[in-house]
């Protein structure tokens, strides 16, 4: 199972609370090139039996298209052998005709849409929201800074299997835990 979703960061980062002496208000100088983006498809991978949970992303500072979802299905097709279940949003970069028309000539490829207006059962809005608070108060002030800090939130991420777990935790969805590993359970 494939639960995919998208994500987009930009150099104005997140705030959160902070320690400052009284009287004191903290400041932090962010860049004023704040249409800089860099834009995440990213992919938790639950093996058939769900013992095993992984991570997959694809970054550009381009804004996301269908183009970008393509070559990110295709490297999935390559990677995993066997059918490949994909549950994503119903974003508008996953109903382009070219994306549909690709999904329709995959037999191995079997895609599900969440529920629109529905991010709390997707698990990875979770994972983006364990990336902002790595991110927050951080003020890059280039892309290139950004891109540093964003790929050490992901590799933090990506080497915890607790964190990947988290975010199916967080998400909504009936899972099922079964031979250590979890399960979605269909009614």
């Amino acid at each position: 199972m494939i639960l995919l979703d998208e994500k987009g960061f930009s150099l104005i980062s997140p705030l959160k609370r902070t320690w400052a002496p009284i009287g004191q208000t903290p400041r932090m100088r962010t860049s004023l090139n704040h249409h800089d983006r860099l834009n995440l498809i990213g992919a938790l991978i639950i093996s058939p039996q769900g013992r095993h949970i992984r991570l997959r992303v694809q970054s550009t500072t381009d804004n996301q298209t269908g183009e970008h979802v393509l070559k990110f299905l295709r490297g999935l097709l390559a990677d995993i052998s066997g059918p490949i279940v994909l549950l994503w949003d119903s974003a508008p970069i996953h109903t382009r005709h070219k994306v549909k028309d690709f999904i329709a000539a995959q037999s191995r490829l079997h895609v599900f849409d969440f529920p629109k207006y529905a991010p709390e059962l997707n698990p990875g809005e979770f994972l983006w929201a364990q990336l902002s608070e790595h991110l927050a108060c951080r003020a890059p002030q280039s892309i290139g800074e950004l891109k540093v800090l964003v790929h050490m939130a992901l590799q933090r991420s990506r080497v915890s299997r607790w964190r990947l777990e988290a975010c199916l935790r967080g998400a909504e969805l009936p899972w099922g835990r079964r031979a250590s590993g979890y399960l979605f359970r269909t009614q």
